[in-house]
């Protein structure tokens, strides 16, 4: 593995300011993909009374699947360097997925699939 293979799971930028002031947005992330409470609860696996978006009173697990979530978003705006055609790309049903749109990937709780295929993607594989 080569450092820079090391460094790409990260963006390069906050193309969609999801992290204003150093923090996540963890609102804007939600509202980007288009998430109700329910569908936030089954894709972290937590309860939905227990999903609220202010850092001292969310639960930890709520935290990082949201963290992984704004990250994913931002890689894939990283290739198209658009808002709107992120957005649609997380929206649209893709036959290399099974025909299902990487929202919904999320949303059923197959985020781990959805991050190998964006890092595949980027690396040209």
């Amino acid at each position: 593995m080569t450092a820079s293979a090391l460094f790409e799971t990260i963006p390069q930028q906050d193309h969609l300011s999801l992290y204003p002031h150093g923090n996540t947005d963890y609102q804007r992330v939600v509202q980007l993909l288009d998430f109700k409470k329910k569908d936030v609860a089954r894709a972290s696996n937590v309860a939905v009374q227990a999903v609220r978006y202010d850092p001292p009173r969310m639960p930890k697990e709520l935290e990082e699947r949201i963290r992984e979530w704004a990250v994913a978003l931002n890689l894939v705006a990283q290739f198209f360097k658009d808002e709107q055609k992120t957005i649609l790309w997380f929206h649209t049903r893709n036959p290399l997925l099974g025909d299902i749109t990487p929202r919904d990937m999320i949303r059923i709780g197959r985020f781990n699939k959805l991050r190998k295929f964006i890092l595949n993607a980027m690396a040209g594989k």
